[in-house]
């Protein structure tokens, strides 16, 4: 048959099913031939596909006949473009409901033939089709109907036994995959099979892959079995498969050596995991004998710390030995022991309901008495799994009875307080945040009373445990997580926050840089209560009228005061900083009702002194934080809140007096005042500028700030003003793709050669590319368009290039630092196509003196080296020169860095690596004493792999 007969096949097909007698026979049996080339095969099923969908009908009323030809079609297909056609026939037929007749078997066996898929795709396929492609497409089938199922499941038996992992794999997800269109009536039969070869890959297998298969599987057939429906005389297979799960599994958890504790565990695990019923099934035969073996351990441990504490008058040192080992061992059981009743919990609640009763009411008690004792252990590790056994067994509404509840708040309390474990004392602060949004009146009436009482107590050291001491730098920070922790309900919330403000109030009255690292603790504490409340409208308005006045209140009142009377801790750097994102936080997700209301505030506030926003405003003096000329230093300080204010709010908020405000930021941030004040007016200024919307006051604000920029640079006073000015508004107009950026951004390119401004503005070109945590980011609204780290790399490197070949010699570190932060910034994927053109400059960045320059170009080059390092062919004599002496750097980070560029090297060709190796092995030998031990793994790594450039199998 040649390839143009196929053109008859459509008429030939349409003929034959619209004739009577023996055509219909005949239609189909005519394409089958495999004699055919794989094109024509392919148009074989595409026309019976078409038919398929266009002729339904008619296939249909040729009953069997048209399975049996399409049998004869498949049969023998090799070509796996043609298989993924004809699965999907075969699904079609099953799914579509088409006569099988007494094809069936022929149908399974015409297609299973394929069971385990056994293909590898040649290289630069372009057809794409791979391994999975043709798995998932014969699954499909095979899972498509019950009626496969005694031909299906000891085929699979069949492949879980044998020794080839691949089959093992598709196997168990054939198996889950079936399980959820069987029934009792299937499984029945091979159950036993099934079981025996899922038990054993999850006892004996050494691919965890197989393992998470094999116990999804499980999970599969204990919810198939449940969902049928049981006549009162039929048998309860759930029930007699759950017997043998347990039968076989039960017996483990009680051995000494405890081997196969947790494969049984992840075994009847996996089968609770089936359904409400197979959980109680399950949990009800395992609990008891989990709790009746934890307190043999306990027995157990209590005897060995006597018998310890007894010889150790006089203890034989081998005896000592092992009681220690004994107890170590038991301990490790009772943790065991315990991560498997976590487990059984979390899989019991997740069936509770509601209106069911929670079936662990018998356990009760015997669970609480494990916990608790194991929560008052002298043990971290047994603290850890327990705190969330606590968490299990409080989030499940009415197990605790109130008793209990107070009880778990008390440990979770005393592990804040007292334990010195870091890990153990994290775990109780989240899980108090945890629990806290169900039981918020045990959290108000037993922790917070006494969290307050250590946040105020004075002591050098608070001594809670006889054998523990913990600082009191620790029981404070421990308190204010535990404090932000439980914020997580608005009653608390309420309780909370006053506690923490109060806290800040009391620091004016502090001494010492232990008071400032304090009131920081608090604002990072408040920060974290801000976050949490976002998801809250509620909360967040109540967060915002409290904190926000009180903050502002206090730091207004010590900035008012006379500087003789006031400590001015508040006014320090460091809280300023610290309070800034706890202000934004708490502005960004506000209604658009409360957020114009306080903006008019706090705008009156700072323009005309309006203090009636504030609680306590009964100031010494006026308010005037714009004010340049006079005592008003401290005030300007506080500019920084009103940017935390304004630069957060949404972009549609509405800032009245926007030019006054503008003018009066751009007056502070060219004046003399101290660096911070004049810097957060330049970020203020910023942040409102980028949101400013286009139109006149923008084009009048910019050209005025342009021409005071001007000034400021030839004013040798204000250069340092001038110059973060004009960073930040070049910042916040880049992001916005304003038109006057590129003139912003040449005029700090020309900057670089400047012989006083150079060497900052170089480090400034890493903040116009990268993310500024409390102003000019997508958190705060800012106007930050797609992709504009790309669109200044185009525009801008070339003028960086072209500056640093014109520029002297003092001049040119200050260009290639510049490069070096732009290219730091951008993502891999844009950097890799522009490395090769900029090579010859970053291998003269990294002789430049600079520790900053040479780590960031480091940087650059080391995904260079490792993806694409054919590009490198013509510099790796000087290279490897240049990376050797960086290994001697001061900069730890140099050194490690300029290891992994070493190591990247090994991917060149051999013959360009080999004339270099001793000198390379030679000169390593140096870091591998350095003082840095990661400098040292890092060396031991780098020179393994050029001992072994050019070996056997290397």
């Amino acid at each position: 048959m040649e390839h143009g007969d196929l053109v008859f096949f459509p008429c030939l097909a349409v003929a034959s099913i619209e004739d009577s007698g023996a055509q219909k026979q005949f239609c189909i049996p005519y394409l089958q031939s495999q004699s055919l080339m794989q094109l024509d095969r392919h148009t074989v099923y595409m026309i019976i596909t078409n038919f398929m969908k266009t002729r339904e009908e008619e296939l249909k009323n040729l009953g069997a006949d048209f399975t049996y030809g399409f049998i004869q079609v498949m049969d023998g297909e090799k070509d796996p473009r043609n298989l993924l056609v004809a699965f999907h026939i075969v699904q079609d037929i099953i799914t579509k409901n088409y006569a099988l007749g007494h094809f069936l078997e022929e149908l399974f066996e015409v297609t299973s033939c394929y069971f385990p898929i056994d293909f590898t795709p040649p290289p630069n396929d372009p057809h794409g089709i791979t391994r999975e492609h043709l798995i998932l497409g014969l699954r499909a089938v095979l899972a498509s109907t019950s009626r496969f199922a005694e031909f299906l499941l000891p085929l699979l038996i069949e492949k879980m036994d044998s020794d080839v992992q691949s089959a093992k794999l598709d196997s168990l997800q054939t198996l889950s995959a079936c399980c959820t269109v069987y029934g009792q009536k299937e499984l029945k039969e091979f159950l036993s099979g099934l079981w025996s070869s899922i038990r054993r890959e999850v006892f004996q297998t050494a691919s965890e892959k197989i393992e998470a298969e094999g116990l999804a599987a499980l999970q599969a057939l204990s919810t198939c079995l449940s969902r049928s429906i049981l006549s009162p005389d039929a048998e309860d297979l759930l029930d007699s498969f759950l017997n043998s799960v347990l039968q076989d599994c039960k017996h483990h958890l009680c051995e000494p050596d405890m081997k196969l504790v947790w494969p049984s565990a992840k075994l009847l695990q996996a089968a609770a995991g089936g359904s409400s019923r197979a959980c109680w099934k399950v949990t009800a035969n395992v609990l008891p004998l989990l709790l009746e073996q934890y307190n043999q351990h306990a027995q157990m441990a209590l005897h060995t710390s006597a018998s310890i504490s007894k010889e150790k008058i006089h203890p034989p040192s081998s005896w000592l030995q092992y009681s220690c080992f004994a107890e170590q061992q038991t301990s490790n059981h009772r943790r065991t022991i315990l991560e498997m009743t976590l487990g059984f919990l979390r899989l019991q609640s997740r069936w509770l309901d509601e209106e069911d009763e929670n079936g662990l009411g018998s356990l009760k008690e015997a669970l609480c008495s494990m916990v608790f004792s194991a929560v008052t252990d002298s043990s971290t590790q047994l603290h850890l799994v327990a705190v969330r056994i606590l968490t299990a067994l409080a989030m499940q509404q009415g197990f605790l009875s109130s008793r209990d509840t107070d009880l778990v708040v008390d440990h979770l309390t005393r592990l804040i307080l007292q334990e010195s474990d870091s890990e153990s004392c994290m775990a109780a602060v989240e899980a108090s945040g945890t629990l806290a949004k169900v039981h918020p009146s045990a959290f108000i009436s037993r922790m917070l009373p006494q969290l307050c009482a250590n946040l105020q107590t004075e002591p050098n050291d608070i001594n809670l445990n006889e054998s523990r001491v913990v600082s009191e730098h620790s029981v404070r920070r421990h308190c204010l997580e535990a404090l932000a922790a439980v914020c997580t309900h608005q009653s608390i919330l309420k309780e909370t926050v006053p506690i923490l403000l109060d806290y800040i109030r009391t620091a004016p009255n502090g001494e010492g840089e232990t008071n400032a690292e304090n009131v920081v603790s608090v604002c990072k504490s408040l920060y974290r209560v801000a976050v949490q409340c976002q998801e809250d409208s509620e909360s967040l308005q109540f967060y915002h009228q409290t904190v926000l006045p009180c903050l502002l209140s206090l730091t207004v009142q010590a900035a008012t005061q006379d500087s003789e009377t006031s400590s001015h801790v508040l006014l320090k750097d460091d809280i300023l900083t610290a309070m800034v994102p706890v202000i934004s936080a708490a502005c960004t997700h506000l209604k658009p009702e409360l957020a114009s209301k306080s903006v008019s505030q706090i705008v009156g506030l700072f323009l005309d002194g309006d203090v009636s926003l504030l609680p306590e405003n009964n100031f010494s003096s006026k308010f005037q934080p714009f004010q340049v000329n006079g005592p008003t230093e401290l005030q300007n300080r506080l500019v920084s809140l009103l940017m935390a204010f304004v630069c957060s709010l949404p972009r549609n908020t509405e800032i009245p007096h926007l030019r006054r405000l503008l003018q009066h930021l751009l007056l502070l941030s060219l004046a003399g005042c101290s660096p911070f004040a004049y810097s957060s007016a330049s970020k203020c200024f910023a942040g409102l500028i980028n949101k400013c919307p286009q139109g006149d006051l923008l084009d009048d604000i910019l050209q005025v700030t342009t021409q005071r920029i001007d000034v400021g640079l030839a004013d040798e006073p204000s250069r340092n003003q001038a110059i973060t000015l004009l960073v930040w508004v070049t910042k916040a107009l880049i992001l916005r793709y304003h038109p006057l950026s590129g003139q912003l951004t040449d005029k700090m390119i020309g900057l670089l050669s400047d012989k006083q401004l150079g060497p900052s503005v170089a480090n400034m070109f890493s903040l116009l590319v990268s993310d500024s945590p409390d102003v000019l980011n997508k958190a705060c609204h800012a106007d930050v368009r797609i992709m504009f780290r790309q669109r200044f790399f185009t525009e801008n490197v070339p003028k960086l290039v072209q500056g640093f070949n014109s520029a002297n010699g003092d001049d040119k570190p200050n260009y290639l630092k510049a490069l070096s932060h732009v290219l730091n910034t951008l993502p891999k994927q844009v950097l890799m196509p522009e490395l090769p053109s900029l090579l010859s400059l970053l291998l003269e960045a990294l002789s430049c003196a600079d520790e900053v320059v040479q780590l960031s170009t480091l940087t650059c080059l080391e995904p260079l080296l490792l993806e694409a390092p054919e590009t490198l062919n013509v510099h790796i004599d000087g290279l490897i020169s240049k990376l050797l002496r960086l290994t001697s750097s001061p900069a730890m980070a140099v050194r490690i860095t300029s290891l992994k560029c070493i190591r990247a090297l090994i991917k060149l060709p051999l013959h360009m690596l080999l004339p270099y190796k001793q000198q390379v092995i030679r000169a390593l030998a140096k870091p591998l004493d350095d003082k840095k031990r990661l400098v040292r793994k890092e060396a031991v790594e780098t020179r393994c792999q050029w001992f072994l450039l050019g070996s056997p199998g290397s």
